[in-house]
């Protein structure tokens, strides 16, 4: 004689409370995906601000790097000779600031102001401007220039002074809330070559 019981052959199948928690399971993991793949494409457009902001501020950094780096003014009668700024002829020493204020400039220094402080010299009108003062054709970034009197290796001194040997050349090019940072330094190891 065979006994079967009854009741105790378990049904196949899901329960209502095991279907429940896969669908609350499958459900977090769909958000958490289109959570990534929404902040992808919110910043996907960032990689390729950064890289303009980049050739935007490696373009003013080597404007400013290969400016003249004299003791003298273009108008002193021995710019091309003086050995310091004491030695330039009618009072014509090369100072911080530019002397015309417009672009493009004779001298390094004539980018700012003043040593150690940022300017705005390549705005023109809110606009980026190139070398020779025309809107550069981008928007959305602005950039600044801070020329420091720098020692490097023995050589200058850290202070104001317009004639020493070294000066520390920094631009800043912001973006929306980003910003990008680049150095640079500049001798006067060839001070009356053009």
């Amino acid at each position: 004689m065979s006994s079967k019981r009854r009741g105790s052959a378990r049904q196949g199948g899901v329960t209502l409370i095991e279907l429940i928690i896969f669908i609350v399971i499958v459900g977090v993991a769909v958000m958490a995906v289109l959570g990534v793949l929404s902040m992808t494409t919110r910043n996907s457009a960032d990689p390729l601000r950064r890289k303009q902001a980049l050739m935007i501020a490696e373009g003013l950094l080597e404007e400013v790097q290969l400016a003249k780096f004299t003791f003298c003014q273009p108008g002193a009668g021995n710019v091309e000779t003086a050995a310091n700024a004491a030695a330039c002829e009618n009072g014509l020493a090369e100072n911080w600031g530019a002397e015309g204020g417009s672009r493009p400039h004779d001298n390094i220094n004539d980018y700012v102001a003043a040593a150690g402080k940022p300017a705005a010299a390549f705005d023109l009108n809110g606009r980026l401007s190139d070398a020779n003062g025309n809107a550069m054709p981008v928007n959305g970034y602005s950039a600044s220039v801070t020329v420091t009197p720098q020692a490097l290796g023995g050589i200058g001194a850290a202070g104001a002074a317009a004639d020493t040997e070294v000066l520390r050349i920094r631009v800043t090019v912001s973006y929306g809330s980003e910003q990008v940072v680049l150095d640079g330094f500049r001798t006067r190891y060839a001070p009356n070559f053009p």
